[in-house]
């Protein structure tokens, strides 16, 4: 009886597939995730998410119309600049944060930005308690004085938009992003005058790298690594540095 319940749970929850390397990593940061079989994510709601769509893309397919697979198409690394995290499935995101601006306002909470060097309130999502590890952020950095510069004038954490210029969310729409001050920042967008994605980027960034680093130790990628840089953004991407 024993050794047909360990048969029944084996294909009950495909614990005899082989599991994607960063799938594992998906459902090691992100709970709402219960399971993995047969090329779907499976929720906690009861719903799934195909995970490869099996269809061959080209690079600004990928960025348009990713599949979740299609988000590790990069690898992040500081200082290997491409566009590693900004490749997003939206439904994904979704599924974890909320489908939609009143959805994820339910689950923001308001914490205060490097008391002793800023003292400004921000709103984040307490999603997976990622107003928890902000706040780890904020008591590192604010023993950081060389850093204040960087980290005055938050310029933005929640904003249910459309990134410029594109159909796309903005990640900023699910509360767990921070923009810093954009008057030390560099945006391509900004830089080359364009939107266009396809234009020629001349990389730039003021942002020290050790600042950087402190954000990326708790889990947060930085947009200063991307080709379409954004030296300004930070965004809640654990798999992505697991």
């Amino acid at each position: 009886m024993k050794k047909l319940l360990i048969l029944f749970l084996f294909f009950q929850y495909g614990f005899c597939q082989s599991i994607p390397q960063n799938v594992k990593k998906l459902i090691k940061f992100y709970p709402q995730i219960i399971n993995f079989k047969e090329n779907k994510l499976f929720f906690k709601d009861g719903s799934t998410l195909i995970y490869d769509d099996k269809i061959k893309k080209s690079t600004q397919e990928i960025i348009d119309n990713p599949d979740i697979e299609d988000q590790f198409f990069y690898i992040y690394k500081l200082g290997n600049i491409n566009d590693a995290g900004r490749i997003r499935n939206e439904a994904f995101f979704k599924k974890i944060y909320g489908n939609s601006k009143v959805e994820v306002e339910k689950s923001l909470v308001q914490i205060v930005w490097c008391p002793k060097l800023i003292n400004q309130k921000i709103m984040i999502t307490n999603v997976n308690g990622v107003d928890k590890i902000v706040k780890k952020i904020s008591a590192e950095l604010d023993n950081h004085p060389e850093f204040k510069n960087y980290l005055s004038n938050i310029a933005g954490t929640f904003n249910w938009r459309k990134i410029a210029g594109t159909s796309r969310l903005s990640m900023h729409s699910f509360g767990m992003t921070i923009d810093i001050n954009t008057k030390f920042s560099n945006y391509w967008q900004w830089d080359c005058k364009c939107k266009n994605e396809n234009a020629t980027l001349i990389y730039k960034s003021k942002i020290p790298e050790k600042l950087v680093s402190i954000f990326e130790k708790y889990g947060f990628i930085w947009g200063g690594n991307w080709y379409h840089y954004d030296t300004m953004h930070f965004e809640y991407r654990p798999e992505m540095l697991d």
